[in-house]
């Protein structure tokens, strides 16, 4: 019988949380015994440890028939701390991935956090992370403490990362440009959704997909607003030959590599996602625990398809793409 398996599923590590409330950048985070909120500045969350907890996602994991979950630390990603920060933060999430893991090894497998504004300490962290810890993948936001990711300096990462066979998955984090959606929880709610787009179009038109041909990436929640407006973007760079510095081919092509996940609450936009990507470049998730894992399930399972693709969108696909079973 073919896994289901759950590619978007997060945790949160108490001394993560706590580590937190020692940062004085930016990012600050009040509170304690569990209960913490987190300001970004234009954007607070508050997080309650219990909603992370591993038995609540067995639990619920049991409930829905899913069989593994691929697990991340949620947002905030290290990077966003202080520097002396930020090594001690990437290592509390990736031990505390990895123990899991090891707990319960034919239930999770996990996904790798990087001190990512701090690139020599970033690269030796992804190398202990999978050769050590035996993590599947690098956790990567939609963009680095500000700084976009086809700035040359994180070159080194995806060299890395390619040579390790390791997928970066792409994932929010609240935007530089937030300020201008910060009314109404259109943040959460729309910003996220194109802050991951412009991070895989800058991977796209910065160059770093055809310099990695062996780069494999994860751009969540359906490719975000990218799928639907890829058609404005091939008309600009293969017809008006604009945005050309850095690629040889249409970045549809390049895009063709990518796999989307399947965390959109819409069946019209999981249907759109299959037109575009085609089965074999879907994976199921559910973004548990922001999202009940049954609900994600229900709209995966209405996608119009047959049953062997199904089984390639919730569970055959990941096994292949993070080395599961």
């Amino acid at each position: 019988m073919s896994l289901v398996i759950d590619c978007q599923s997060h945790i949160f590590p108490r001394d993560y949380a706590e580590l937190l409330l020692k940062n004085r950048g930016g990012l600050r985070t009040t509170g304690g015994a569990g209960v913490y909120l987190i300001d970004y500045g234009t954007q607070r969350f508050r997080l309650s440890l219990d909603d992370y907890s591993p038995q609540r996602k067995l639990a619920d994991m049991d409930r829905c028939g899913v069989d593994i979950s691929l697990l991340s630390v949620n947002i905030p990603n290290p990077d966003l701390l202080d520097e002396e920060l930020a090594v001690p933060g990437a290592r509390i999430c990736n031990d505390a991935i990895a123990e899991l893991c090891a707990r319960h090894p034919q239930r999770f497998a996990g996904i790798a956090s990087l001190p990512l504004n701090n690139l020599p300490a970033a690269l030796d962290e992804l190398r202990r992370a999978v050769c050590e810890l035996g993590l599947r993948g690098v956790f990567t936001p939609s963009h680095i403490n500000g700084a976009p990711l086809d700035d040359p300096r994180f070159e080194p990462l995806y060299a890395e990362c390619a040579a390790l066979g390791v997928p970066l998955v792409l994932h929010p984090s609240v935007p530089t440009w937030g300020q201008a959606i910060q009314a109404h929880s259109m943040i959460p709610m729309f910003g996220f959704m194109v802050d991951t787009s412009i991070a895989m179009l800058r991977l796209i038109l910065g160059g770093a997909m055809e310099r990695h041909p062996q780069l494999i990436v994860v751009h969540p929640h359906a490719g975000g607003v990218l799928p639907y407006v890829m058609g404005r973007v091939v008309e600009q760079t293969e017809v008006k030959r604009r945005g050309r510095e850095h690629i040889t081919q249409s970045p549809r092509e390049t895009y063709r590599r990518v796999y989307l996940d399947t965390v959109s609450p819409d069946a019209l936009a999981l249907q759109f996602a299959l037109d575009f990507a085609g089965a074999d470049h879907l994976l199921f998730g559910s973004d548990h625990p922001w999202v009940s894992i049954d609900v994600m399930l229900d709209y995966a399972r209405a996608i119009g398809c047959s049953e062997a693709e199904m089984r390639k969108i919730l569970g055959e696909n990941a096994q292949k793409l993070f080395g599961i079973g």
